[in-house]
């Protein structure tokens, strides 16, 4: 399986999504909200990043690359620990609440003026599937601030059965990956994605 194709099928699953919910969902260029704040990608993620970073233009991506190593430094005076392994799915969900707080006005290193995303076709799989609202015992719930009205129409259970079947996806290529490369980790605060010298290999101490 390639490694794209489960970026694909969750573009091609929000499309549908937001046709089902007859496009109301305030998702659009020049919204950055769910842009703002640090948050984890994973892995997947950051390869695809990488691979997008490559096709910009040397001065594009330096740029990048500078937003992101300042975040990275603000980061690691903050938490020293992450000096010795940038991965955090084995944190304390409050050590990892309490960064996210703390620089919850951070922009993605990614995000151009305009509101543009700079890498778009290769964000991360919570970029591609942000602004469907989501639904538990019942309850639709919208995802961000700037989605004050939920949308009445529910999505089909076809539709909520995809994206399951996508994270369960995400799931397995996550597992492949840490076997056939020898990851020690899973998930990586955002900026650390963009820099091409945080190797996904990292191992902890």
């Amino acid at each position: 399986m390639r490694l794209s194709s489960i970026f694909e099928k969750t573009t091609r699953w929000f499309d549908r999504a937001n046709a089902a919910l007859l496009h109301t969902l305030p998702c659009a260029q020049g919204c950055a909200s769910c842009c703002i704040g640090l948050f984890p990608v994973t892995v997947l993620d950051q390869q695809e990043i990488q691979r997008g970073l490559r096709m910009l233009p040397n001065e594009h991506r330096r740029r990048i690359e500078g937003v992101a190593m300042e975040q990275v430094g603000t980061l690691l005076a903050a938490a020293p620990r992450l000096s010795r392994s940038h991965f955090i799915e084995q944190w304390p969900e409050e050590d990892i609440d309490q960064l996210v707080e703390r620089f919850a006005a951070w922009p993605c290193p990614a995000l151009e003026h305009d509101g543009r995303c700079g890498v778009y076709e290769y964000r991360p799989l919570v970029c591609r599937s942000m602004g469907i609202p989501s639904e538990d015992s019942g309850h639709v719930v919208g995802p961000c601030a700037v989605q004050t009205a939920v949308p009445v129409i529910r999505l089909s259970t076809a539709l909520r059965e995809e994206e399951n079947r996508l994270a369960a996806m995400e799931g397995e290529q996550l597992d492949m990956l840490r076997q056939q490369q020898e990851v020690e980790g899973e998930e990586v605060f955002l900026p650390f994605a963009f820099l091409p010298e945080c190797p996904i290999h990292q191992t902890s101490t």
